[in-house]
């Protein structure tokens, strides 16, 4: 199963019967962050629904959906299910409301809140995710200009280089798959 992510924020809105949704998708790294901005800019807001789903290193989902006082079940849960529909990971979801003077019911809400954040997903430039592991890699001085051009054609970071009387210590960072490859080729 490929699982997509994304890199940036995305914003999307909707109105139904007079109440205005506005849904943010965001990398995990800065939901938090992103839902106490949200707070304070729209502090008239009535609720701030949240969702958010991610990945643990030994590949466990841990998610999780809050009403933030609307009815159970009418607001947070449709939010998650829009995140796992389109198999989205480490991304949370924040959805504003402003209540817009006319009870939309259970189901309304539900499709409201659904439909506020399907439009952020829509919106969303989606990548395939891929865990970034880090690896360290000794080698020998004169092997080190090969490594070097093998780091660069494998899409890795070189996060420090130490000399030492060995050769050069690589401490290299990427995408699983690409260090991977990387050591099947040094090998």
């Amino acid at each position: 199963m490929t699982f997509k992510t994304v890199s940036k924020p995305y914003e999307a809105e909707l109105e139904e019967k007079g109440s205005r949704f506005i849904a943010n998708l965001v990398p995990y790294d800065i939901f938090d962050n992103k839902l106490d901005a949200q707070r304070k800019l729209h502090g008239k807001a009535s609720h701030h629904i949240t969702a958010f789903r991610t990945i643990s290193d030994s590949n466990q989902i841990q998610e999780n959906a809050k009403d933030d006082g609307e009815p159970a079940g009418t607001s947070g849960m449709p939010v998650l299910k829009t995140l796992i529909g389109a198999n989205l990971i480490n991304v949370g979801m924040i959805v504003t409301r402003y209540f817009g003077g006319t009870k939309l019911g259970t189901g309304g809400l539900a499709r409201a809140y659904a439909g506020a954040s399907n439009l952020a997903i829509q919106k969303a430039d989606l990548i395939e995710w891929k865990r970034i592991v880090n690896f360290t890699h000794q080698t020998s001085f004169e092997t080190s200009s090969e490594v070097e051009r093998q780091i660069k054609l494998a899409n890795l970071s070189v996060q420090d280089r130490q000399f030492n009387e060995r050769g050069v210590l690589f401490a290299l960072e990427g995408a699983e798959e690409d260090i991977e490859q990387f050591k099947r080729i040094i090998s």
